[in-house]
């Protein structure tokens, strides 16, 4: 699941630290193994000539180039986030998919970091259930959007994507997730991206405070676990440089989770 992107976007390798960083704040995780997707459930949600041609390394991915290290990982990032959200509907709370790189691809194009789209490819797979959508990452999630209604899916897949909407102030966004939350209900499981690109310093984002994000994602925790809404959460974008500072944003998201899943205000 994790490969050497050779671009400016850490995501291709940020799994396995984010995890690391995550085993240090001494949580009772459970880390499980899960299957790669196949290539027919990819299809499902791709056009089956780009799958082939990304793949295969024919064209570029997401990151500008044709490395096979990157193409190998794709089948990995997009079963974790499938492996997470069967979880979650599992046990009626949620699960974590310690991955990023998925809303800016299409249908049938690579695009922003972005080689195949795992939030569409997991809707995709389960298809006789309403799958919700939560992009907090700060850029559109503009290949997800290509995608449902490429495939006829606003019916069943209901997305929202902040950056979509006219940039507010932080209180004003934090004071608005409680509505967002509302389009959700009667959704089976919620995809949630809960990206650290909004976060003061990052060069593609630099809009709320690391408190703020903070409270984002308990805003989002509690308000799904009060809808009766399982939901299965990714890292989504997060630029900054030194790393760690976008490790910290990740770890408070673990900790919202955590707190809300366990029922633990002290974590």
């Amino acid at each position: 699941m994790v490969a050497e992107s050779g671009s400016f976007s850490p995501s291709a390798g940020k799994p396995r630290l984010a995890v690391e960083s995550w085993q240090a704040l001494g949580l009772p995780l459970d880390i499980r193994s899960f299957d790669p997707v196949t290539l027919e459930q990819i299809k499902r949600a791709h056009n089956p000539v780009f799958v082939d041609d990304l793949l295969d390394c024919r064209i570029e991915n997401g990151f500008g180039n044709h490395r096979t290290d990157v193409a190998a990982s794709l089948p990995y990032t997009s079963g974790s986030m499938l492996a997470a959200a069967q979880e979650a509907l599992r046990n009626g709370v949620g699960a974590i998919s310690p991955t990023s790189g998925f809303h800016h691809a299409g249908y049938a194009h690579a695009a922003g970091f972005c080689s195949l789209n795992g939030l569409m490819v997991t809707a995709m797979n389960l298809p006789d259930l309403r799958v919700g959508i939560l992009d907090f990452d700060m850029h559109y999630g503009d290949g997800t959007n290509d995608t449902i209604v490429q495939l006829d899916q606003r019916q069943r897949v209901i997305h929202y994507t902040q950056g979509a909407q006219r940039r507010v102030s932080g209180g004003a966004f934090l004071y608005s997730i409680p509505d967002i939350l509302k389009r959700f209900e009667g959704c089976d499981v919620l995809l949630y991206q809960a990206g650290g690109d909004p976060a003061i310093g990052d060069p593609l984002g630099n809009w709320l405070t690391v408190e703020q994000l903070a409270k984002r994602d308990a805003l989002v925790f509690s308000g799904l676990r009060r809808m009766a809404v399982p939901v299965a959460w990714n890292l989504a974008g997060g630029y900054q440089s030194p790393f760690e500072n976008v490790l910290r944003i990740h770890d408070n998201t673990m900790r919202a989770a955590a707190r809300v899943w366990l029922n633990k205000v002290s974590i």
